[in-house]
């Protein structure tokens, strides 16, 4: 099928990408007419999502029907022969995607003037960056499953008011670099000089971010610390969390039943709204965030890049990964490679194809 995996690995073992890529063989596996994939390609770097929509094409040549359900409109334009915009629940526009630009296509979905989302590196800070808030020499870490190391020596530094992205292909030291610095994975040797509090977003929401079963005030309050609002004496005042969620779900426009609804209740997008609110509510000195618009469609992604960019500015170091090389050009002030666990800087001014080329070889 085109789509690599190592079958004696376990499921549990593999990355949100490849747990992905698994369905969509499971899905192509079982002599299927029909294909309906939802944001299929959401947590892929740019060659492998390249690669799966050339398995879905070839499935429609062998005569099958697909639906492709996805916020890339570069997507939606290379790979579809039709396309169905839905706002709010209502068909908007339907037709050829001949004729059809990104621009015509972000105008329906969002109801207006599409948003600038950026063509290079954004400016997260309102100045020149301040001190340094984050620092690792020669830091070594294992991967996840406790055999064998995925980041080797990296040395880094963000300071505060600076955006800093990571570019990488899937498996590649990222996923445990960003666990490193968020304190969630313990480094083997090397200097980790972090400080704190710590913001992080993880790429998998209902197994990271959430507890699908609780309530959306019972996933704001999850990880308090003695000065959150809700705290009193060291018990949690329900209350005033309840209240204080309510206001987290307006200020980050999450579309929810309300503050006692569950985590499962909600879609992606808005699961994902509430673990940016809840980690950027509590003032953070660093944020890292992976894969922060997973899901999200125009307008909501460029609210969270500017909820990003306001915590920059407010005087935070921020860490973001994207599987998305095009949204870490839009965010970051500088960029990092993670190749065969080497972190190497980008060199200023580099194209997205020179960035594409330091994924795979690492500058080797």
């Amino acid at each position: 099928m085109g789509l690599p995996l190592d079958p004696d690995v376990r499921a549990a073992q593999l990355s949100v990408a490849l747990k992905q890529r698994l369905e969509i063989v499971k899905a192509l596996a079982g002599d299927a007419h029909v294909l309906l994939l939802d944001e299929p390609t959401a947590v892929l770097a740019p060659r492998e999502a390249a690669e799966l929509l050339g398995v879905v094409r070839a499935f429609a040549a062998r005569g099958g029907a697909v639906v492709l359900i996805t916020h890339k409109l570069d997507e939606a334009l290379a790979a579809a022969d039709r396309v169905t915009v839905l706002r709010h629940g209502v068909v908007v526009f339907q037709g050829a995607v001949a004729g059809q630009t990104a621009a015509s296509l972000s105008a329906e979905m969002i109801g207006a003037e599409a948003p600038d989302t950026g063509s290079g590196n954004s400016t997260g800070g309102a100045g020149p960056p301040g001190a340094v808030l984050v620092r690792l020499e020669d830091l070594e870490v294992p991967r996840e499953s406790g055999y064998g190391i995925a980041v080797r020596r990296a040395t880094l530094s963000i300071r505060a008011g600076e955006i800093v992205g990571i570019a990488a292909v899937d498996g590649n030291g990222q996923r445990e670099l960003l666990r490193s610095v968020a304190g969630r994975l313990q480094p083997l040797r090397g200097r980790r000089e972090v400080a704190g509090p710590v913001a992080f977003v993880p790429e998998d929401r209902t197994t990271e971010g959430l507890i699908p079963e609780f309530t959306l005030t019972e996933n704001v309050v999850l990880g308090s610390r003695a000065d959150d609002p809700w705290v009193r004496r060291g018990r949690i005042d329900w209350r005033v969390a309840r209240a204080r969620t309510a206001a987290l779900l307006r200020a980050f426009d999450v579309v929810a039943p309300g503050p006692d609804a569950p985590a499962a209740a909600l879609s992606g997008g808005n699961q994902q709204k509430v673990v940016v609110a809840r980690e950027l509510a509590r003032a953070p000195r660093v944020v890292v965030a992976e894969n922060p618009t997973r899901g999200l469609d125009i307008r909501a992604s460029e609210a969270i890049h500017g909820r990003l960019r306001a915590a920059a500015s407010g005087g935070a170091a921020v860490l973001v990964y994207s599987s998305d090389l095009d949204e870490v050009f839009a965010l970051a002030d500088r960029m990092l490679v993670a190749a065969r666990g080497a972190v190497t800087e980008v060199p200023a001014g580099a194209t997205r194809a020179e960035v594409g080329e330091l994924m795979v070889t690492g500058g080797r």
